[in-house]
């Protein structure tokens, strides 16, 4: 099925478009405009794996240059090849080729360019976008894989904007829970302590508010922290339900810190069952 996705960002936020297509497994190009920057992102089975705009024209050598795996010569030299052979040839492939770096050092810096590039379009505000199904980035270049939702968190991350973090929560009784994702898709989340201590407050019976009010952290703090989770689509919007005696509570949120201490050690499961985070009062007394 095809998905016929094109608007402007005023109205559809970018985390919102990439985790739609994160969510719907899709392959494909997602062009981005505003004013004259055009930057494409490509998406594999709704993983990114590689994006290319007008902040990328500097230069991949120079992010090898900053690792330290290139010297200025070395990038000098490289240069003048590429520019003798009218560009023809990528200037990763002649690095490569005069053995100035290796491969794993190439794909490194490459997938630091297109994380940098996708961070910088988290704070586009305004512009158009429209995906193209089934369009790919040529063979020539060298793709990498990219969890959606560490780069919204991370391009959130550097944004830290009260403002945002009010328009994406909303209403202050709303309740928040644990979203769940297909069994197919992996989800590879790097979470820091404070997203790890905001998410065992997520049990889809407090609201925004009373999450606010448990957390140990200052309110401005813990609001950011919840916007940054539910644009990375790690939780999402509950129904209101009748809360659990307080002993409940607390049954869930260690049975939920288990479970999530499980979840970034393996690594190896792409789904929360939320039933699983409903513990009964049998289990209690067991």
């Amino acid at each position: 099925m095809n998905l016929a996705l094109q608007g402007n960002i005023e109205r559809f936020t970018l985390p919102e478009i990439f985790q739609l297509l994160a969510m719907g497994r899709k392959s494909g190009t997602l062009g981005i405009q505003r004013e004259d920057s055009i930057v494409m992102v490509y998406f594999k089975e709704g993983s990114i794996v590689y994006g290319y705009g007008p902040r990328q024209t500097y230069h991949l050598g120079q992010l090898l240059k900053d690792r330290g795996v290139l010297t200025a010569e070395q990038l000098e030299q490289a240069i003048r090849v590429q520019s003798h052979d009218d560009n023809t040839h990528r200037l990763g492939a002649i690095l490569i080729s005069r053995g100035f770096i290796d491969r794993s050092d190439l794909e490194s810096a490459v997938r630091q360019q297109v994380e940098e590039l996708l961070y910088s379009l988290l704070s586009w505000e305004n512009g158009s976008f429209k995906f193209y199904e089934n369009q790919y980035p040529t063979d020539e270049e060298i793709t990498v894989q990219v969890s959606v939702e560490n780069v919204i968190l991370e391009g959130l991350r550097r944004l830290d904007e009260l403002n945002m973090s009010r328009e994406a929560l909303g209403d202050a009784g709303t309740v928040y829970a644990l979203a769940t994702t297909e069994t197919e898709r992996l989800r590879d989340v790097s979470f820091r302590g404070a997203e790890w201590n905001v998410m065992t407050l997520v049990n889809g019976f407090r609201t925004v508010s009373e999450i606010v009010a448990a957390s140990q952290m200052g309110p401005n703090d813990t609001l950011r922290v919840l916007a940054q989770l539910k644009l990375a689509g790690m939780i999402t919007p509950a129904e209101v339900q009748q809360k659990p005696p307080t002993s409940e509570i607390d049954g869930q949120i260690n049975r939920l810190a288990r479970l999530f201490e499980d979840y970034l050690t393996e690594k190896t499961t792409s789904r929360l069952d939320p039933n699983m985070l409903k513990t009964t009062s049998m289990e209690q007394n067991s």
